[in-house]
């Protein structure tokens, strides 16, 4: 048992936390006569750091995922989704989410083709809460920074919030708040085309430099705020701002967290950063599912598919759900971390 927890703690600290790699840097700041306890130098030794480590392991995972997705287009996504029926359909329809490494934003064509196939809204709407949220590059991500049990567990709520989510909007037939040209779209039943091992791998390749050049923005901005907070913030704020001195630190860090906009991967960086100051668990978290999965930019988008009463139910369902999370992680901190 010993040598499996030294193992698992080797892959965590050196494979996946890259704990070598800022070592690296600090050792190669140090031979350029610079002083990593500064502040100044401190924010680059964290900023260089972050923003490599979180591109070797997004670039990994975009290409495996993508390759996996070569073989579940649109189309048979769809035939898929559409052999499942009740709640197992919202499982799968939330399943298929962790396999799309889309924002919010990206995730909303694909909700709008399911829904013009025919899909019931309750599983589409399951596969838009998960799609953002829940996803293997967070899984990854989050065991990085605090460990296989919290990243675990986030990936599982995640995945309940996105189940319950659909089927209270099925149990409420909100079709009719859907837009009329959704619903007239109908399906374009389209057999793709066999691919090749190669044509797979140059699809995985195109998609994980389409995909990173898309969130390098987000990664550079929440490293940013990320190396501003762990090194220029008092921990004292943070602590009584978002530290468990605070019962309204998770509703806080909910409602901060939905106008803003980025992805998983943005937002890891800053979550890295808060956790060092002390902010309690549930809060990061909800902070993460709140930019993830509610962004302002995304539900304007949502806003031309559905009318104002879905969106407003769907916003209500996630933002509630995010906040009984966070009190839940907050509660169970201490067996977690």
């Amino acid at each position: 048992m010993q040598i499996l927890k030294a193992i698992w703690d080797f892959f965590q600290n050196h494979m996946l936390g890259m704990k070598w790699l800022n070592e690296l840097i600090c050792s190669g700041l140090n031979l350029l006569g610079l002083d990593t306890t500064n502040r100044w130098i401190g924010s680059i030794q964290f900023f260089v750091y972050d923003v490599i480590k979180i591109a070797i392991l997004l670039c990994f995972l975009i290409f495996v995922v993508s390759y996996i997705q070569s073989y579940f287009p649109p189309e048979r996504s769809k035939k898929i989704l559409g052999r499942f029926h009740g709640i197992g359909a919202n499982l799968a329809a939330a399943l298929l989410g962790t396999v799309t490494p889309f924002c919010s934003c990206s995730s909303i064509p694909l909700f709008i083709g399911f829904t013009s196939a025919g899909l019931p809204l309750g599983v589409t709407f399951s596969f838009l809460i998960s799609s953002p949220m829940v996803d293997l590059g967070s899984l990854v991500l989050l065991m990085s920074i605090f460990g296989a049990e919290v990243a675990v567990v986030y990936v599982i709520v995640g995945l309940i919030l996105a189940v319950i989510g659909g089927i209270i909007i099925e149990k409420l037939h909100m079709e009719k708040h859907v837009e009329s040209f959704i619903l007239a779209a109908g399906s374009v039943d389209i057999e793709s085309p066999d691919l090749t091992r190669n044509d797979r791998l140059v699809y995985a390749k195109e998609q994980m430099l389409s995909t990173f050049k898309k969130v390098l923005p987000y990664i550079l901005i929440g490293v940013g705020i990320g190396s501003l907070i762990h090194n220029w913030i008092p921990e004292g704020w943070v602590s009584t701002a978002l530290g468990s001195n605070n019962p309204f630190g998770v509703i806080l860090a909910t409602l901060i967290g939905v106008p803003m906009y980025a992805d998983i991967f943005g937002t890891i960086p800053v979550a890295e950063a808060l956790f060092a100051k002390g902010a309690q668990l549930g809060v990061i978290l909800s902070f993460m599912m709140g930019v993830t999965t509610l962004s302002l930019p995304s539900m304007i988008m949502l806003r031309k598919a559905v009318k104002p009463k879905l969106l407003a139910l769907f916003v209500a369902i996630c933002t509630i759900g995010i906040i009984i999370i966070g009190y839940l992680f907050n509660a169970f901190q201490t067996l977690l971390v």
